[in-house]
């Protein structure tokens, strides 16, 4: 993971074991994110990731940037799917900061072919105006 004060990446593989571990503890087992067999024969042909796990990478990356922040309101879309496997760059950039708000552009991408699986926007109160 690397950072500076307006911008956080983070590189990671999301693995069917890291699927299957958010499916026990979210109760969302839907074949598509942990069947292996089920989701070759669909449209994507292979497993896909739960948006929710990728949204709480996220919301990690935005932790670093505004350590203690809390999130008052996230924006998502999820263009193209993100796959057990592929190598993905995390990113969250401050787009504006009044001092007491902090506005974060998020994004999932994938390393090998640049296409962004999920992206969207985040706001984040400073913690010392909890």
């Amino acid at each position: 993971m690397s950072g500076k004060s307006d911008t956080v990446v983070l590189d990671k593989v999301l693995t069917q074991a890291d699927f299957d571990a958010f499916a026990e503890l979210s109760g969302d087992d839907n074949p598509i994110h942990v069947d292996p067999v089920f989701s070759a024969k669909t449209r994507f042909g292979r497993t896909v990731s739960h948006g929710m796990l990728l949204s709480t990478v996220l919301r990690g990356l935005l932790d670093k940037l505004v350590p203690g922040g809390r999130q008052l309101e996230q924006k998502l879309m999820f263009p193209s799917p993100t796959y057990a496997g592929d190598a993905m760059r995390f990113s969250a950039i401050r787009k504006s900061d009044d001092g007491r708000h902090v506005v974060a552009e998020v994004n999932c991408e994938r390393i090998d072919d640049g296409v962004i699986t999920c992206a969207g926007e985040a706001t984040l109160l400073r913690p010392e105006h909890r």
